[in-house]
């Protein structure tokens, strides 16, 4: 905790899809953009002085044109930054509800909020990213990544998490149907040093829920590994490691990677976020193959490389539009 010297409003919200061979259950990713841009930005928002409440100023955060279908993630998103953030006298299950209703969605949806509902006077969520977890016709999984500020007394914390929004589409446009948040579990006392090194490499950006999920140790020594040799070349932000994200790969009963530890995606390279139309297709292939090159058996963006060490190591599809998918085997 920190003594306030800043404020805030709130907002944000994002999800995650992996489709084809191990990305769990989730399609593409949020146009991975900073919150509060119009279009896909190379670099996250940081917390700026507030109107006077003591947290941080957040920004909405918004879906680009160049998404797939940019309506789930932006109602996804939405939902998390209304449950998310409060004013002083907004805490509680009843406001939180309240602030679901106003959405034209069911209240109930605010006792799945889990992590996104402490005990606090105020506070103030920011979105990183919203990636697909999975995108079918009818039905989507979107991971909304983000931070959150929330202030008791004088006190302000810093925490955030990954929400795996569900989402069905009808007559009048998507709508939520449940909330499924990151539960990364408890950090070890000793985590590895790979961890240690991840954690202080500025060249690998990892949003709450992912930094959580190192520390409690449940992440394959080949993801650690992988993420230490990629950030030699690049730099990169980690949208989705274990925790908040589907269990399945969306749409079938086949077991994600992402689960057990043995995946992360990857929406942003050397600052340019991976469904930006004006980020280097040259790029983001690049760094696919060197993803491959570091031992992942299943690699999947929006283009798929030729050629591969063995079969189907490269995959690309609509969830894979906005963010690079890099699976290992046990």
């Amino acid at each position: 905790m920190t003594r306030i010297s800043r404020r805030a409003a709130l907002l944000g919200a994002a999800g995650c899809v992996c489709g084809a061979a191990g990305c769990t259950a989730r399609s593409h990713r949020a146009a991975a953009r900073p919150p509060g841009t119009t279009r896909p930005g190379p670099a996250s928002p940081s917390p700026r002085p507030s109107h006077g409440d003591g947290l941080p100023r957040t920004t909405p955060w918004r879906p680009s044109a160049a998404e797939v279908t940019p309506a789930a993630k932006l109602r996804a998103v939405q939902l998390v930054e209304a449950l998310g953030a409060w004013r002083p006298g907004g805490s509680g299950p009843a406001a939180a509800r309240s602030r679901v209703s106003a959405l034209h969605l069911g209240p109930a949806l605010a006792d799945q909020a889990g992590p996104l509902l402490p005990t606090a006077d105020a506070a103030a969520v920011q979105v990183i990213d919203a990636q697909y977890g999975g995108i079918l016709a009818g039905s989507a999984s979107v991971l909304v990544v983000c931070r959150q500020w929330t202030r008791t007394a004088d006190r302000v914390s810093a925490g955030g998490t990954t929400v795996d929004v569900r989402l069905v589409r009808t007559a009048s446009g998507w709508t939520v149907t449940a909330l499924h948040p990151a539960h990364p579990g408890a950090p070890e006392p000793r985590p590895p040093s790979r961890v240690h090194k991840i954690l202080s490499d500025p060249r690998i950006e990892l949003p709450p829920a992912a930094r959580a999920d190192l520390l409690a140790g449940r992440v394959h020594d080949s993801v650690l590994a992988a993420m230490l040799r990629l950030a030699g070349t690049y730099r990169m932000s980690v949208s989705v490691v274990r925790s908040g994200h589907p269990l399945d790969v969306f749409g079938t009963r086949r077991p994600s990677d992402h689960p057990r530890g043995r995946a992360f995606d990857v929406w942003r390279i050397d600052g340019h976020p991976v469904v930006d139309p004006g980020t280097s297709r040259a790029l983001v292939e690049r760094f696919m193959r060197d993803a491959a090159a570091a031992g992942s058996y299943n690699v999947g963006g929006p283009l798929r490389p030729s050629g591969g060490v063995i079969a189907n190591q490269f995959f690309s599809d609509a969830t894979h539009h906005d963010h690079v998918h890099i699976g290992f085997r046990a």
